[in-house]
């Protein structure tokens, strides 16, 4: 089980990588990545369709793969939007919690107000 699982988180960084920096490769790479990562294709599929060798394909898919790894060291994008994200879902459970034990609503201003701050250092 831990083996899919392992194999799912890398499976969303490949997407979350592609939907950050995918623009920045050329569109036969695009094509041949988006194949492979989002369509879920076999090197061997990819490679009749492309009329390429499976060894070209795999290639292509690795070069891909440390482009996208190299802009993200780089800019840290995929970061930052898990970091943001991660924080709303804290304000979301702030709320949650406030309509369950109607706290103060002062007490909730103040814990959202820092999760905000915190929000724009990390942008």
């Amino acid at each position: 089980m831990i083996a899919k699982v392992t194999a799912m988180d890398k499976i969303l960084e490949q997407a979350l990588l592609y939907d950050f920096y995918g623009e920045l490769l050329t569109p036969h790479q695009k094509e041949v990545y988006e194949q492979f990562v989002l369509d879920d294709l076999s090197l061997s599929e990819i490679a009749e369709s492309e009329g390429i060798s499976r060894q070209g394909v795999h290639d292509l898919v690795r070069r891909c793969q440390k482009a996208l790894e190299g802009y993200e060291e780089k800019l840290h994008l995929v970061e930052r939007f898990l970091a943001v994200k991660e924080k709303v879902g804290e304000i979301d459970s702030i709320l949650t919690d406030w309509e369950e034990r109607k706290q103060d609503p002062k007490e909730i201003i103040k814990e959202i107000r820092g999760i905000s701050a915190t929000i724009i250092e990390e942008l």
